[in-house]
Order: structure tokens, then sequence, then C-alpha cells
């Protein structure tokens, strides 16, 4: 089972991501020498195979959380490669998992983390008479646009001749800082209220391959339940949202801060695409609702400029919204200005949190 003690954060945990992803590169690697011989390239088998991390906030509270959607490959030349789909977070719990993916992971511009190594065959030469082997694998982790060699310790099982189980010996630590996602812990703890998520994360998994053209057998892992491994569907997979998923998203991609003007402009910047394509997305899966932009400024200038400034902002986004394929009946826009700071206006930091654009939805009138 795959068990990461992530950068405690309340509410999934990057550190998740990272430890999966490496873990299931190393998996990978394992188990490629081991069945040189009986078959030459080896699949990830996403049923069979468990990926958990736990989360910890206020220093004490952990939470088990998981990855679910994973797949990976390792070639007779021993290529090993093993994705994460950050968008298949499983707190179990929907508002968590959209924090995670949204503020933590910001999957709007990095859906996906990825593993790669290089695995030479004749390190688990043995592994066909031995039936378990214990190893050191290197790998490279590819997580929020950051390439870090890691290592981990694994132990490689072989469960039957076109079965091989890889899992971790002893927890990974990820530092958070490594991949640039300190800034997105900040985010966490304030859209869940909540203090001191740690940011270092310790992986555990247990994965399993199956050798190319070969049927999974019935998995004879030691894999938790059914209904803890295999993959689920994400928002992509679903037709239209419920009420209650709606406004989770609206509020969650409120705070990502990743819609931006020039200075003193209400001109987007081309940084925005991504996050305002993920707002047409949930639009369109939220027919019932009619979404409101809201524009912010800090203090800075005057409050009649600043109002004015507001307002011709949110009818930007709203109007690039449309431009989207949004139907123009399901947005309108407004300013406010200086009103309502989320901080005080007393350093920058602060203001730039001041400028910002909200969603908000009510119900559509016929």
């Amino acid at each position: 089972m795959f068990e990461v003690i992530a950068f405690c954060r309340k509410v999934r945990t990057k550190a998740a991501a990272l430890g999966l992803v490496f873990a299931a590169l190393l998996a990978l690697l394992v188990f490629e020498p081991h069945a040189a011989n009986a078959a030459p390239n080896w699949t990830l088998d996403p049923d069979a195979s468990v990926l958990t991390y736990q989360s910890v906030k206020k220093n004490t509270i952990v939470e088990t959380n998981k990855i679910r959607n994973i797949t990976g490959t390792l070639s007779a030349a021993g290529d090993a490669k093993v994705t994460f789909d950050l968008n298949s977070v499983d707190t179990g719990v929907d508002l968590r998992n959209v924090r995670m993916r949204f503020l933590f992971f910001e999957t709007f511009k990095y859906p996906t983390a990825e593993l790669t190594a290089k695995v030479d065959p004749a390190a688990f030469a043995d592994l066909a008479t031995k039936r378990r082997v214990k190893a050191t694998l290197p790998f490279r982790l590819n997580l929020h646009g950051v390439d870090k060699d890691l290592e981990a310790s694994v132990v490689v099982t072989m469960i039957s001749d076109t079965q091989v189980s890889v899992a971790s010996e002893a927890p990974v630590a990820v530092h958070v800082e490594d991949f640039g996602l300190l800034p997105n812990v900040d985010k966490l703890q304030q859209a869940a209220n909540v203090t001191n998520i740690v940011p270092t994360a310790s992986v555990s998994f247990d994965f399993v391959f199956v050798a190319d053209g070969s049927k999974p057998a019935a998995v004879q892992t030691v894999a938790a339940g059914a209904a803890d491994v295999g993959p689920v569907a994400t928002d992509a997979a679903k037709a239209n949202f419920s009420d209650e998923e709606c406004l989770n998203r609206f509020a969650v991609l409120s705070r990502t801060g990743a819609i931006y003007f020039r200075p003193a402009s209400a001109r987007l910047d081309a940084k925005s695409r991504p996050l305002l394509v993920e707002v047409e997305g949930v639009v369109g899966k939220c027919p019932t609702l009619k979404v409101e932009v809201s524009g912010y400024t800090d203090s800075d200038g005057s409050p009649e400029a600043n109002k004015a400034l507001s307002e011709r902002r949110a009818q930007a986004v709203a109007e690039a919204l449309v431009a989207g394929g949004v139907p123009r009946r399901q947005i309108s826009a407004a300013g406010h200005g200086e009103e309502s700071p989320v901080a005080a206006n007393d350093t920058p930091k602060n203001k730039a949190l001041n400028r910002r654009i909200e969603f908000s939805a009510t119900k559509l009138a016929n």
C-alpha cells in the first residue's frame, strides 16, 4: 500500500504527489530486470496498485488520502516511466480534492507528475530465484514543472511469472520547497483556515506490474480493500456537477491568484489562459447556475479609480469567458474596488492578495 506522510497540509498534500511519483518510478524500475527473460516489457496494473499519502495539519492531525489514476511502463531496455494524474486526488471529500488540485498542485497548469528512470537489469538478475529483492533505486521526478533527482529503498517481490510487486521498504522524504510549492502550502492553509502544514512528506506504496501479453490473474499482493485501489473518474468524465460541486469549484478557483493583468490596466495577460480554460469547463458543467465575476483592487489610488479599474477587469474576464464558449446569459461582472480586502494593505504581498478576481454563483433565472 502506498502511504505518504505528506507535506502535512490540511487537504491532500503535495508531498503526496511527489512521494507517489517517485514511488511509482521505483516500482517500475524494480521489476523490469526480474522478468527480463520472461517478458520484454511491463505495464502497471492500476486496479491492483495502491498509492496513499497522509497529510498532517496543526502538527498532529493526520488525514489519509490517495492519488488514484496511475499509469506506468517499463521496457526491456530498462526505461521506466510512471505518470500520476493529479486530478485524481482522492481525499474522500470533494472540497478537499478541489483545493489540492487547484491550490496546491495547480493542475490547470501542471495536470500530471512523472517519474522516469533507467534501470540496470543486472541488478535484479536473481529475482526469479530469490523471489524477493531489496534495492536502492535512483529516479527523476517531474512535479510542478521542476525536475529533481531522488532515490528510494524498495522491495521487489515476484507474485507470479507475470506479476511483480514493488513496494517501499521505508518512507521516502520529499521536500515541498524543492518543487516550488511552498507558496501553495500557504494558499491551502488560508483556504482551509488551518496552520502548521509541514512542508515535508514521507511516502509509502505497493505497485503491481504485469508482463505485457499476459492477463492479470487474481492479484495476491498485500493491498488494501478493493474500494481503496484502482482508477476513479475525474471531473473530465462528468457530464455535469451538482450545485455543491459547482460552488466548491468556484470558491477554490477564486483563491488561485492565477488571473493576471498589466499594472493599472484591465488587459489580461496571456498567463491567465490556463485558469480561464478551467473556469470555462466548470461553468459548462453547471448549466443551472449564473456566475458573477467580481473584481477587487488594493487601496493604492483613489476609491473611485479603484472601483472603475475593478469593474473593467471583471468585465474583461467575463468577456474572455464568453469568447471561450460560455453562454453570455450565464455570466455577469461587477467591480468592488478596494472593498472587502482579504489582507491588510500594508505590504506588497498583502496588496497582491487584495488585487483579485473572484467567482460566485446563483441559480439561473428561467
